[in-house]
């Protein structure tokens, strides 16, 4: 397949700074980088304890009291990062965006109030990003599998990797704030609590505890302010010199359940800040060491947000993880990758056309060229309907590199490339993105239209015209009376075309 568009960031020079915020259940992170000698170097880290994940009804829904904390960190991050371009700033949100049933109501201000775009990513994707952190602040020796786990306010992320790139990634509902609130309700603490608790949480760990040993590692890694703070108190109870072991978990817990309330937990090492959350975090710790048959486990100050500095460095060039995540579905699902390549072709034709006058960048071709490839994945479960069937897989699948967001545009693409357009087909698609995807969608509707056939033989005259929302496409004269049943697909479109808000005209030459 041809190579996709470049980015639409600017080329890299030195001195560029990049931002990356890591909107976690427990606390917001950023960090702020500046590109020196195709490297990243810390200039700047700023940290929030916010504890979103105490503001979740059950309900999905999020109190005053949380969300307002939220909104007023972002605004203190924004001012920090006003001047850093957007392109060089990407937010992440975790697992308390993820339960939230309308995320909406939380994103639209956040992002006013952070001046930037907001994204939220799957549990699969975090822990990618967290991997990603960590084999960048500590590189693994070549060859060597490494186990991550990282343990969040609201879910627990365990990757197994090698080098820079992972192999088994898993994302536990069960971070120190959702533990807590799970297994100590009211701050109570018990010896018959915590046995139940891990008796409890030792059943989720046998989805992918078996695989996990049955691959192995040779080093174990804990990321996050979990890992920090249970590896300081280790050191100060003198049980080792900052690292986690089997033998001293158990002396700890002994230590900590000699209060009866979690108010009253008495550590040496641990901070105020990290009293109402500490059990839940040593719980989870726990656990995993039964689990997996954890023995030590090293503690790393990386964590997603070095991830998403690196991964922004990969993005939009060769390294871009998401042309190898498009590439393995292609595979997967036995796409006709010929035909797609027709489809891509013509598709980013149009797009050339009509970008400058409807404000499509780099970034909207990228996705246009993927929507393209994978526009006939659906079909690898049936032909009826395969564009609803194909939609719904992008949506719900763990596509590494790709944000949610990303994945609900390229489906809203995938559906609405045929037939007619479902009133509700970009009701997930955010405010900001709704007009470019829309007309994304127009352009990988005609071309796939003007390649239903599969013909090889290319399209000769094919001119597009964008002016507001009337677009006017051009074809040879010679060329589509020679196809009837196209000629009457282009008569029809201009009905379907008015559920993307577009006033088409076809026109022969």
């Amino acid at each position: 397949m041809p190579p996709l568009p470049a980015s639409a960031s600017p080329p890299l020079q030195d001195g560029d700074l990049f931002a990356a915020i890591d909107l976690g259940s427990n606390s917001f992170h950023m960090v702020v980088a500046r590109y020196l000698l195709g490297q990243l170097r810390v200039v700047d880290r700023l940290r929030e304890t916010v504890r979103m994940a105490d503001g979740l009804d059950g309900k999905g829904g999020l109190s005053a009291e949380a969300r307002q904390r939220a909104l007023e960190c972002l605004a203190r991050f924004g001012q920090r990062i006003r001047d850093v371009p957007s392109a060089r700033v990407r937010a992440l949100a975790t697992n308390t965006v993820r339960q939230l049933s309308s995320p909406q109501q939380f994103l639209v201000p956040a992002e006013a109030a952070l001046g930037k775009a907001i994204e939220v990513v799957s549990g699969r994707e975090e822990a990618r990003l967290i991997y990603l952190g960590v084999a960048h602040a500590q590189p693994p020796k070549p060859g060597q599998l490494r186990l991550v786990i990282d343990i969040g306010g609201g879910s627990t992320e365990f990757i197994i990797g090698r080098g820079f790139e992972t192999l088994e990634r898993e994302s536990l509902q069960a971070g120190c704030i959702a533990s807590t609130r799970r297994f100590f309700a009211g701050g109570k603490l018990s010896k018959k609590r915590w046995k139940d608790a891990l008796t409890e949480l030792g059943s989720e760990f046998q989805q992918f505890s078996g695989l996990y040993r049955n691959l192995g590692w040779q080093e174990a890694v804990g990321s996050s302010g979990t890992h920090k703070a249970i590896g300081e108190i280790c050191a100060a109870m003198k049980l080792t010199k900052g690292a986690i072991t089997a033998e001293a978990l158990p002396q700890l817990r002994e230590r900590l359940l000699q209060a009866d309330r979690i108010e009253d937990i008495d550590l040496p090492g641990l901070s105020n800040d990290r009293r109402p959350i500490i059990a839940g975090g040593v719980l989870v710790l726990e656990a995993a060491f039964e689990a997996l048959g954890l023995q030590r486990l090293m503690v790393s100050k990386a964590a997603m947000r070095e991830g998403i500095l690196y991964d922004m460095l990969g993005r939009g060039s060769e390294n871009d993880p998401r042309d190898s995540s498009v590439a393995a579905l292609i595979h997967r699902y036995g796409i006709d990758a010929v035909q797609a390549a027709r489809v891509e072709a013509t598709a980013l034709r149009l797009f050339d056309q009509v970008a400058q006058s409807w404000g499509l960048d780099d970034d909207d071709a990228r996705m246009l060229t993927w929507a393209a490839r994978l526009h006939e994945i659906g079909l690898a479960i049936a032909h009826s309907q395969y564009h609803a069937h194909g939609a719904y897989v992008l949506e719900h699948s763990d596509i590494s590199g790709f944000s949610r967001q990303e994945q609900q545009v390229l489906a809203a693409l995938v559906r609405t490339h045929r037939r007619g357009i479902p009133k509700n087909a970009f009701d997930a698609i955010p405010d900001r993105l709704l007009a470019s995807a829309k007309r994304k969608a127009v352009l990988l509707r005609l071309a796939v239209l003007l390649h239903r056939a599969h013909e090889a033989e290319p399209i000769p005259t094919l001119d597009l015209t964008a002016i507001g929302e009337e677009l006017r496409l051009v074809v040879g004269k010679d060329w589509i009376h020679a196809r009837p049943l196209l000629k009457s697909d282009l008569l029809g479109e201009p009905e379907d075309m008015q559920g993307l808000g577009v006033a088409f005209k076809p026109f022969v030459a």
